[in-house]
């Protein structure tokens, strides 16, 4: 209640100062059509169009907008936007999503720094803005919801980002930047508050008309947030013995690493079988979450002769920080560096650039626990020593929980402990052992290499084209990777002494035509692409917008694009635990495919003899006989490129006497051959009576995770509604609701990616400009309801949440300084955006930015 009377009492007092202020309202109604009408955006066509008349849904964030919202930097602020889903798997580490299936890798959303793709190569996805522009250069970020395949080639069927930067032609002088700020607030977990802090800094200089330069710096440090969910994932793996809760000797919590299924057995326990689990470490004891990221760039900008221009950039990065896709990893002193070159003109633009990539010191935590409690004791000492204390404990006179805990607790003795000098000795020794079988590095030195250009027909031959009132644009690019096998994440199959490359090479033409006085523009484009080991594929977009006046305009459009594996997903050699994970190209996973057998089926097959065993009295061999034909062969086979069909219909115009602007779109999309992961087995036999007994047993199986294709086909839809509302000079309003739904899936084979997105998520923004003076405040108000999520790591429902962000900022315009104090989650309610991720709290900070020059 003091939380809704505090925000009430804040809205009504904003009220007030705005009643005293006697702007012209028409004034500051026209605006809004000004602004909007005058809005430029590439991204949706690679050609500049106006904003309202873009052919796809787009949504566009300011840098000048961001500074009224309560979000401490612009990525983070991409939240505030319509269509778009953000989970946080790390206070360093954000993913941006849209239209469903979401995970922590999202290696379906395509995201650019300028054109320039800012991918870490071996993941095939960014990890945030880590390695992207800093606020003080961001001029702009531009964001296609759904695919953007046909223009932008792989991996962007979901969505794409475009971050534009400030051209130092155009944006000189010096700006500094100093944000200050606390987390963990209030005892929330095992910190105490903690300090946050981020430096900017950005100079471009214009030193004549034909030379500029830009240098951008910037560095964060801070505490994560915590990742601490004791939920467990195996509940019911003992209730066959009426073990459940901490009474189940299996169990496994969510943030608890070393205690998965490679890390448990079957024991033959006084008659009875019992699954039991080594005891592995919890998260928050093991992991490093100190957050470190220093970034910077530089560019040279050349204009040899008016509308041209050539770039020479470089961009690199250091980064300390949590990550998370199957399982959680600390990335330590994790570089990226970039290369590019960029020539423009209004007739062609070549692009070309090399991102290289090395993990560092990074490490693998599950890996790291699981081999920490095996160089401590070896799984079979350790199982021996269990069941020894077990047999003990029952002649003792326990009960069979007391004798569980009781063998734990004396199998655990001599442990190493978090904290100690014996276990920070132990963990530095395995962070550096390159195999996941009995060490935790992540060791991966790769690079991409892309090449791209665009020419403009219409410019070209001018007169021409303007006779048939047309554009015509043609573009062509060419990917390659290039991995340095290391023995353990990577190998190359074919030739262990060279390194693993995967190129791709495609084209698209886009032909637009305005009819009937341009109230009416239809645009085909028709893309070409050919990946290594896959056929051609074939990806064309049909767009239409039509307007009936200026402010008004509709549109509707099909398009369908393809994703190719990324290299991980082709390529990758990891052993983990005892399970393979395997590359679902032909090159590195021959023969698996066809004589595994699916963990599912196995076990549901293992529970179930068990179960017999226990509650029948069956002996081993009876049962496994009783309950064979549950065991079921892998139907899955090699990786095929997903391939998605989009339709879409939207809205955007300006209404009410031009003080209203909306924006809203629906869309239908189908998916096929989604790429997904299938855990299977191969018995060590081939003799057919004796698989059975061979899958039973861990140790008398290869058990793999293999990259495939779900084979069912995929339906989803949804719609989003934004809208901008400016009532006077001082008061505006932002708002927008985002629906998607899955709709049906095919088949069901269970083995598609999660859809991993809420029904609904809801914000809305109350800005108030010059309150008084140059005082500005506003209020975010954000709300996504409870959803299904499906991962390898853990599996769930993320719970219903909302949160409220604030912010005032005050310009003092003399010595050119803007301070602006606000906070994110700032009533510190926290929540979770995603299953095995952190707690979020609330985070508060004070920023200063001085500019000095036309910034």
């Amino acid at each position: 209640m003091k939380s809704k009377l505090y925000v009430m009492l804040l809205l009504l007092s904003l009220k007030s100062l705005a009643q005293s202020q006697k702007e012209n309202s028409k004034t500051s109604r026209d605006s809004i059509k000004k602004e909007i009408l005058k809005e430029v955006v590439i991204t949706a066509s690679r050609t500049q169009e106006t904003f309202l008349r873009s052919p796809i849904s787009i949504e566009q964030l300011k840098s000048t907008d961001v500074k009224n919202m309560g979000s401490p930097s612009n990525f983070d602020a991409l939240e505030n936007l319509k269509s778009v889903q953000i989970i946080t798997p790390s206070l360093g580490f954000k993913v941006i999503n849209t239209r469903g299936f979401a995970n922590t890798t999202n290696v379906r959303f395509a995201q650019l720094v300028d054109g320039v793709d800012n991918q870490t190569p071996h993941l095939g996805a960014p990890i945030a803005n880590a390695f992207g522009a800093n606020d003080l250069d961001i001029d702009k970020i531009e964001i296609i919801p759904g695919a953007a395949s046909a223009l932008y080639g792989m991996n962007a069927i979901n969505g794409l980002a475009n971050i534009q930067t400030k051209n130092p032609f155009e944006y000189q002088g010096l700006s500094i930047q100093q944000l200050t700020g606390v987390n963990h607030v209030g005892n929330i977990d095992r910190f105490s508050p903690q300090l946050y802090t981020q430096a900017n800094f950005r100079y471009a200089k214009a030193l004549n008309s034909k030379i500029a330069f830009k240098i951008n710096g910037s560095t964060t440090g801070g505490t994560d947030w915590v990742a601490d969910n004791r939920t467990d994932l195996v509940p019911t793996i003992n209730s066959s013995t009426n073990l459940y809760g901490t009474d189940n000797p299996a169990f496994d919590e969510v943030n608890g690493y070393g205690n998965e299924s490679a890390n448990r057995k079957t024991l033959t326990l006084n008659g009875k079988k019992y699954v039991v689990a080594r005891t592995g470490y919890r998260e928050e004891d093991i992991a490093d979450y100190n957050i470190q990221n220093h970034k910077g760039d530089v560019g040279l900008y050349f204009r040899p002769k008016k509308g041209h221009q050539l770039a020479v950039t470089y961009r690199g990065a250091l980064i300390n920080t949590v990550y998370q896709r199957s399982n959680r990893f600390r990335l330590e002193d994790y570089t990226l560096n970039q290369y590019a070159i960029d020539y423009q003109s209004d007739i062609f633009q070549i692009r070309t650039y090399l991102t290289q990539e090395n993990t560092g010191k990074s490490y693998n935590m599950r890996s790291l626990a699981e081999n920490m409690d095996r160089a401590f004791k070896s799984d079979d000492q350790w199982f021996s020593d269990y069941i020894t204390a077990y047999k003990n404990a029952i002649n003792g006179g326990s009960n069979v929980a007391n004798a569980h805990k009781t063998a734990r607790e004396l199998s655990n003795r001599g442990r190493f402990q978090p904290g100690t000098d014996a276990y920070n000795q132990k963990k530095d020794e395995l962070v550096n052992i390159n195999n996941w079988d009995y060490g935790a590095a992540l060791r991966v030195k790769s690079s991409l290499f892309h090449s791209e250009g665009v020419l403009n027909w219409d410019k070209l031959f001018s007169s021409f084209f303007k006779k048939i009132d047309a554009q015509l644009l043609s573009g062509f690019d060419y990917r390659t990777y290039i991995i340095v096998p290391d023995g353990n994440y990577f190998i190359n199959p074919v030739n262990s002494s060279k390194n693993l490359t995967y190129g791709k090479t495609g084209g698209f033409t886009q032909l637009s035509k305005d009819l009937f006085d341009k109230k009416l523009r239809l645009s085909a484009t028709m893309r070409l692409d050919k990946a290594d080991y896959f056929d051609l594929k074939f990806t064309p977009r049909i767009t239409a917008v039509y307007s009936p006046k200026e402010e008004i305009n509709f549109r509707a459009s099909y398009q369908s694009g393809y994703r190719f594996p990324s290299i991980f997903e082709g390529f990758s050699n990891v052993n983990s635990g005892g399970v393979k994970r395997v590359g679902g190209l032909r090159i590195m996973s021959d023969g698996i495919f066809e004589n595994s057998y699916t963990k599912a089926s196995i076990d549901k097959f293992q529970a179930q003899v068990n179960s017999d065993i226990n509650t029948l009295g069956l002996t081993q061999a009876q049962a496994i006989d009783k309950n064979k034909a549950i065991i079921q062969k892998n139907p899955y086979t090699y990786l095929q490129p997903e391939f998605v069909r989009s339709f879409e219909f939207g809205f955007r115009g300006v209404v009410l006497k031009k003080s209203l602007f909306i924006d809203a779109d629906f869309y239908y999309n189908s998916y096929e051959n989604f790429i997904a992961q299938v855990e299977a087995s191969i018995p060590n036999t081939t003799d057919a009576a004796l698989i059975p007994t061979s899958l039973y047993s861990k140790a008398s199986q290869s058990r793999y995770r293999l990259w495939t294709n779900s084979k069912s086909k995929i339906y989803n839809y949804g719609g989003s509604l934004g809208l901008k509302y400016k009532y006077n000079n001082v008061f505006s309003f932002l708002g927008n609701l985002t629906y998607t739904k899955l709709d049906r899936t095919d088949d069901k084979d269970g083995l598609e990616d999660g859809f991993n997105t809420p029904k609904f998520i809801v914000n809305g923004t109350v800005i108030a400009e010059n309150l008084w003076r140059n005082l500005g405040a506003s209020v975010t108000y954000r709300y996504q309801n409870k959803y299904d999520y499906v991962s390898f790591l853990v599996s769930g429902e993320v719970p219903t949440y909302w949160s409220m962000d604030a912010q005032v900022n005050y310009n003092f315009k003399k010595p050119g300084v803007t301070a602006k104090l606000g906070g994110t989650n700032f009533l510190n309610k926290t929540y979770y955006s995603m299953l095995g991720g952190p707690s979020i709290g609330g985070l508060y900070y004070l920023s200063l930015t001085w500019n000095v020059g036309k910034i």
